[in-house]
């Protein structure tokens, strides 16, 4: 598929579109890790006051999703980046994470961190966000050391 810039609107979680990729999503995450090491949230984990939720648009169809979790005045976390799997490889994934980060750094925050997986399905989000300026680094905000688990950070702001 051609590279594409979607539209990205913020999401009330009501769509039928929606649902569906956050119910893949889910799935995918099950399936690729055990139970205790899958972090991703459902719907009623997104509809959090802590998280804004935004869906990603190319020409009508749902393309992505991603959200952003407040952690604090500081810190933000990208929760629920996903591409739908027609879509993947487009500059979607990279056009959704651009705008987390941008929202974060408009509200101020001086950092976004991550969790994400180890097994090699997940190595093309891995190298989207390391060429996106984030690190590897240890658990924070609760999680815990796992094999399963990657943890990413990067710093925003002018000095980032």
């Amino acid at each position: 598929m051609a590279p594409s810039t979607p539209a990205i609107r913020s999401d009330d979680l009501s769509g039928e579109a929606t649902r569906r990729l956050i119910s893949a999503h889910l799935d995918g995450m099950h399936a690729l890790s055990p139970a205790e090491s899958c972090h991703a949230l459902d719907v009623d984990g997104l509809r959090d006051p802590s998280v804004t939720f935004w869906s990603a648009w190319v020409d009508g169809e749902l393309a992505g999703i991603g959200a952003l979790k407040q952690l604090d005045a500081q810190r933000g976390e990208v929760k629920s980046m996903r591409v739908d799997d027609r879509f993947r490889g487009s500059g979607v994934g990279r056009a959704i994470l651009r705008h987390l980060v941008g929202e974060a750094t408009r509200r101020g925050l001086t950092s976004l961190w991550l969790e994400t997986g180890t097994s090699p399905d997940f190595a093309p989000a891995q190298g989207l966000y390391a060429s996106e300026g984030f690190v590897h680094c240890g658990p924070f905000d609760g999680y815990v050391l796992d094999p399963h688990s990657v943890f990413m950070t990067r710093q925003l702001g002018p000095e980032a």
